[in-house]
């Protein structure tokens, strides 16, 4: 679920979120540039959108040289729990179950990735046979 304290983040909010994620502390310039070739952006919309994610505390920004530095505020998998916690219960009722049934549902899942399914389900399997 997401935290009481740190608000969920926008479409467009969470682009920049990756661009942080991926590249680490930026500038407002450096994020515009990454943006760039996904999507028409330009420099005082990511500007102002970095400032309304620092105020929501989504963002950290260091101060200390000309060029103000963000750094995203919580880790990816932090976020994305986040969102799948808020999707889960909006959208699936609470039911992690009907949320994962939908997730391999909806696209073909290559073989890989079904057998780290396979292998988290049954270390979930194996936590439960040992409390």
């Amino acid at each position: 679920m997401a935290s009481s304290h740190t608000p969920l983040p926008t479409d467009a909010e969470l682009s920049i979120l990756n661009v942080l994620w991926a590249g680490g502390p930026s500038t407002v310039r450096q994020v515009a540039d990454a943006l760039e070739p996904t999507k028409a952006v330009g420099y005082t919309t990511v500007l102002k959108m970095l400032q309304l994610m620092h105020q929501k505390g989504l963002v950290t920004r260091d101060e200390r040289q000309r060029h103000h530095v963000y750094t995203a505020s919580a880790p990816r998998e932090q976020t994305q729990g986040a969102l799948l916690g808020d999707l889960t219960l909006r959208a699936f009722g609470g039911s992690a179950a009907r949320l994962m049934l939908r997730a391999l549902d909806s696209a073909p899942v290559p073989a890989d990735e079904r057998a780290r399914i396979r292998a988290l389900l049954e270390g979930l399997d194996d936590e439960e046979d040992g409390q």
